[in-house]
């Protein structure tokens, strides 16, 4: 790995013919996140999660312009990138390869994956939206490919307003994904039963 923060659980690299990045989300760990992955039909996966310098990626509100974040954005954009290169220097291809974060952590994916945009295994995103006080369209191209993406989140929600949630939903419609928007209710700021449940029936469960 030329990682050194990350963790790595589930099936060895070396081993998996599938794989699983998990990004928390701010004051989070990689620990945290990889909790996730027994709820998740991902038993076969090699699973990696990455983990932030004071366990955020990037100090500001991912509504902020994107030069205030820097230059801590592109350094964690640039934690996934070569996440993604060790994977496929382990002979695992893009098309299986997923991602998946929470809320700050979701947000870097949805950013890292419009900015690299072409066919994953899958991209589950609970509670984010693209970064930046408004969306940067220039910053997103390639083609997806009809992978499928999945994003839950709240409505209100303390930190990802729904308009977000939404103006990235277009992005990746423009950009060839086969995305499902999920919007709850007063969820809170958390990950529900139901968003695991649809992970794992449009996403996981299809590999």
């Amino acid at each position: 790995m030329h990682i050194k923060n990350i963790i790595t659980a589930g099936t060895p690299i070396e081993q998996a013919s599938r794989a699983l990045i998990m990004v928390h989300g701010r004051g989070g760990s990689a620990e945290d996140i990889l909790t996730l992955a027994p709820m998740l039909a991902v038993g076969d996966f090699a699973l990696l999660a990455p983990q932030a310098n004071g366990n955020s990626w990037y100090p500001h509100s991912f509504l902020m312009p994107q030069e205030d974040n820097e230059p801590w954005l592109s350094s964690a954009l640039d934690v996934l990138a070569a996440t993604v290169q060790d994977i496929v220097d382990a002979g695992i291809s893009h098309h299986n390869i997923c991602f998946t974060g929470f809320s700050q952590g979701a947000c870097l994916t949805l950013e890292f994956a419009a900015r690299h945009a072409m066919r994953y295994g899958g991209i589950v995103a609970f509670t984010g939206g693209l970064i930046g006080d408004h969306v940067h369209r220039s910053n997103y191209t390639g083609n997806f490919g009809q992978t499928p993406v999945f994003i839950g989140s709240s409505d209100p929600d303390m930190h990802v307003p729904v308009k977000r949630v939404h103006e990235t939903e277009t992005v990746y419609q423009d950009l060839n994904a086969n995305i499902f928007i999920k919007i709850y209710p007063n969820m809170g700021h958390t990950i529900s039963t139901d968003e695991i449940n649809i992970a794992n029936e449009k996403i996981f469960g299809k590999m």
